[in-house]
């Protein structure tokens, strides 16, 4: 039950220490940063119930490693976006473009009411550490579900 728990918090951890990066440090996440957060929280949510249903504890935790997993890979998607491998999708993370033909008036208001952050600008937390909070992520999620794994492998053979 112990590492449900731990599975659950450490999960829940990730969404909540970047949106404390936005506050602390007014860094501005841009939408690829967002879908980022969303598995970690069903991750949280299904090691929660792994933690109150024991004998559906191992469908239960590989659930969440997956999620963890799914946000880890759309750190990856998003660090390929940072180092301009492919472009992103999300329109979102597009800088706006002009159909021509349109005044000025027109323009400005197809403007989003706040300046969005672009997908392909990485944003740094530690200065000289060339890792962006993407790649961070990735990073985070590859290691939480390997922790995750051992846990649960060490769970079964007991």
């Amino acid at each position: 039950m112990f590492a449900t728990l731990a599975l659950a918090l450490a999960a829940a951890a990730a969404p909540l220490f970047a949106r404390a990066s936005e506050d602390i440090w007014s860094i501005a996440p841009c939408e690829l940063c967002t879908w980022q957060r969303v598995p970690y929280w069903v991750a949280a949510a299904l090691g929660l119930a792994a933690a109150l249903l024991p004998r559906a504890r191992r469908p239960l935790v590989l659930l969440a490693i997956l999620a963890v997993l799914a946000s880890g890979a759309i750190a990856g998607f998003h660090v390929g976006v940072e180092q301009g491998w492919w472009p992103s999708p999300l329109a979102g993370c597009q800088a706006p473009r002009s159909t021509g033909g349109a005044s000025v008036d027109d323009l400005m208001r197809s403007l989003a009411a706040a300046p969005s952050k672009p997908c392909d600008a990485p944003t740094y937390l530690i200065p000289g550490v060339p890792i962006s909070m993407a790649g961070m992520n990735l990073l985070y999620a590859l290691g939480l579900s390997a922790l995750a794994a051992i846990w649960m492998r060490r769970g079964v053979r007991r």
